[in-house]
């Protein structure tokens, strides 16, 4: 049941202000009738201002009258005619417009580094979808020639922790972690810019 605002303050405004039974006044402020009653008595909620629901339009007047002719009536709260706020359904998280353009850089790390990662978990961390991740991994994303892999934690798109705690119920799933060994080649199967320069250097 849905109760006044200050149920306790109003209950103080109705004991001072109206002829209701204890019973009436606790029943539509949520409460006991003897809480009620030791506020009537001057034993709880001493000092405290009551809160006047008619002007709050939580009661109306000729309620309340109404409900001090008959005892065995409840009062009821008014509903105000006001549209309620819409609930956020649980979806994608939101990304700020400046960095959409950094997923496809993201995906194409998370593919690479920790390909034990699910679909369903790239599009969580970071907020895609799964065509988009499909579209990195087989190149037939629309901007595929500018993509370069960037952790996703550097490019503000989820926490650290967010990524371990990923990474963590992925191995529990079975997922099996790239090993550390493995050349840090691009998602492209290409080599870092300076591999050529490094190979120069060795060859001294």
């Amino acid at each position: 049941m849905a109760l006044p605002l200050m149920p306790k303050a109003t209950a103080v405004w109705l004991v001072e202000n109206t002829s209701l039974s204890f019973e009436q006044i606790a029943a539509f402020c949520g409460m006991h009738s003897l809480e009620v009653q030791a506020i009537a008595d001057g034993e709880v909620a001493v000092g405290m201002v009551g809160l006047d629901p008619i002007a709050n339009a939580q009661l109306t007047k000729q309620e309340i009258e109404r409900c001090e002719k008959n005892q065995d009536l409840r009062l009821k709260l008014l509903v105000a005619d006001l549209p309620q706020v819409a609930s956020r359904s649980k979806g994608p998280r939101y990304t700020p417009i400046t960095k959409r353009g950094d997923k496809p850089d993201a995906i194409a790390w998370l593919l690479k580094q920790h390909p034990e990662l699910s679909d369903a978990q790239v599009c969580r961390l970071i907020g895609t979808t799964k065509p988009t991740i499909a579209s990195v991994r087989d190149r037939t994303h629309w901007n595929v020639a500018n993509i370069k892999p960037r952790s996703p934690v550097m490019l503000g798109l989820c926490s650290q922790r967010e990524l371990e705690e990923a990474l963590a119920l992925a191995i529990r799933r079975g997922g099996v972690p790239r090993p550390p060994e493995e050349p840090a080649e691009d998602y492209y199967g290409e080599g870092r810019e300076d591999d050529g320069y490094s190979e120069r250097e060795d060859a001294r």
